[in-house]
């Protein structure tokens, strides 16, 4: 007897080759990566790491169909503005969109949180170093994160996130991470 919450991994990869057949013609929106994380079973994980403040996460933020609120509140902090200490709250979508992403890879690293929540003035100050920086960047919305795995290339990673059709992806590969939104759907960066 086959016991579904031990056949997962199985599932995903189905799940991955049945999307690579098909190619998705569907109009985007942001049930494709809740069908990924359904694979997953019925829980939602985040495992991070920031390397500017050295603070670490590994939480389960949604456990059968709800979000847990202490997970969400440590999360939020997590994602702040550390350059000044500002937290805001981090959207649920962009949540889902990094922990599917997650899951397709298959990965146990934790991603690296180069960017989360950014402030307008945080945002401005960026802007003004770099013409990376978006100067209505979702990143301000707390809509955003820049992410990194260091056994996975910035393309592996892309192509990961863009499978979830459900937000903005950008592929950075002088610094090596890859930007994940809840935003439209649209990609950039090669």
């Amino acid at each position: 007897m086959t016991d579904s919450r031990t056949s997962g991994a199985l599932s995903r990869r189905g799940l991955l080759a049945a999307f690579a057949a098909t190619a998705v013609a569907s109009a985007p929106t942001y049930s494709n990566a809740f069908g990924f994380l359904r694979g997953a079973g019925d829980i939602r994980r985040l495992k991070m790491y920031n390397g500017r403040t050295g603070e670490k996460l590994d939480t389960i933020y949604w456990i059968e169909g709800d979000y847990i609120k202490d997970a969400k509140v440590e999360i939020d902090h997590f994602f702040r503005d550390w350059r000044r200490n500002e937290v805001k709250a981090v959207d649920f979508r962009t949540l889902d969109i990094m922990a599917a992403t997650h899951n397709l890879l298959e990965c146990n690293e934790p991603y690296m949180l180069l960017s989360g929540y950014r402030s307008p003035a945080t945002n401005a100050m960026l802007a003004s170093r770099s013409g990376g920086v978006a100067s209505k960047s979702l990143h301000m919305k707390a809509q955003a994160a820049d992410l990194r795995l260091d056994t996975r290339s910035v393309n592996q990673v892309a192509k990961a996130a863009q499978a979830c059709r459900a937000g903005g992806v950008g592929k950075y590969y002088g610094s090596n991470f890859v930007h994940m939104d809840c935003g439209s759907v649209r990609t950039w960066g090669g």
